[in-house]
């Protein structure tokens, strides 16, 4: 049996021609595509990374933030030129906790422990904006502090043996106190008030903290709302790369006597079984 191709005389093509045709014939588009494909990249790279920035910036928003360390109040915890990371969402689990190092806003309260110059125009005042959002650039109105006493807390300086008390309970800050310094040069008697905390930079020599505002409305402390979260890492340099954890001196049982909620609860958990008492007693009177 024939071919039709040779039926009419045509010469018959070995198959190896055959491939070949094709496999040139399917080249020419695909160096088209790759054309088009690189070009989609180019086009569409602007869209990613406006993407990236909004993506980052609500991750910045609600939660976790990068910040620039500008000044030595906070060391040896905390080096001028750290970036930290801050918990956003932490406080919105848990209370404010004696011994956690904040970031809280100074805005229409405290003065600036470091001033930077205003930006010259438009483009830098951006610059500014997109550097103090991503930690690369000190905000002039944050600050780090550590959270010495909460509301309902009696924070003293100074016992005896010179070291500050809470609720009467002597706290020992040899774990993070700059070296050489005292735990305060300047005596001080507060009670917190409620919703509010007394911080103070584990550089005391050199911090404007609570004990500079003493004369502000709530005696130095500061608003708990304006705190913006808890810095728990290190993340720059990297051979610094470590946790911020609470020193171990705030785990103390004592220190809770008086400040935060501990109190209130254990006054319901002694009042309920009273009262169940009492009913009881009544209840066999009639």
């Amino acid at each position: 049996m024939t071919s039709e191709g040779q039926e009419y005389g045509a010469p018959r093509r070995p198959v190896e021609d055959e491939v070949d045709v094709v496999a040139e014939e399917a080249q020419v588009p695909a160096k088209g595509k790759d054309k088009e494909k690189k070009g989609s990249f180019w086009k569409e790279l602007p869209v990613l990374v406006v993407v990236a920035l909004v993506l980052a910036l609500i991750i910045k928003t609600f939660v976790v933030q990068a910040f620039y360390i500008p000044s030595e109040s906070m060391e040896n915890t905390l080096l001028t030129n750290d970036r930290v990371l801050v918990n956003k969402l932490v406080y919105h689990t848990r209370d404010i906790e004696r011994g956690d190092v904040v970031v809280f806003s100074g805005v229409d309260s405290w003065d600036g422990e470091f001033k930077l110059e205003e930006p010259s125009n438009a483009v830098a005042a951006f610059f500014r904006w997109v550097g103090t959002a991503f930690g690369l650039v000190p905000g002039e109105k944050d600050y780090i502090k550590r959270v010495i006493g909460v509301g309902g807390d009696h924070v003293k300086c100074c016992d005896s043996e010179g070291r500050i008390t809470v609720n009467g309970v002597p706290i020992d800050e040899k774990s993070y106190l700059y070296p050489g310094d005292e735990p305060s040069m300047e005596s001080f008697d507060i009670t917190v008030p409620p919703g509010r905390l007394w911080v103070m930079g584990d550089h005391r020599s050199v911090s404007l903290d609570s004990r500079s505002h003493t004369g502000d409305p709530g005696g130095g402390s500061i608003p708990e709302s304006q705190v913006i979260g808890r810095a728990f890492v290190i993340v720059w340099p990297f051979n610094r790369f470590t946790s911020i954890d609470i020193p171990a001196t705030f785990a103390q049982p004592a220190l809770q006597a008086l400040g935060g909620p501990e109190p209130m609860v254990a006054g319901f958990a002694l009042a309920v079984p009273l009262v169940l008492v009492r009913r009881r007693r009544q209840r066999k009177g009639h």
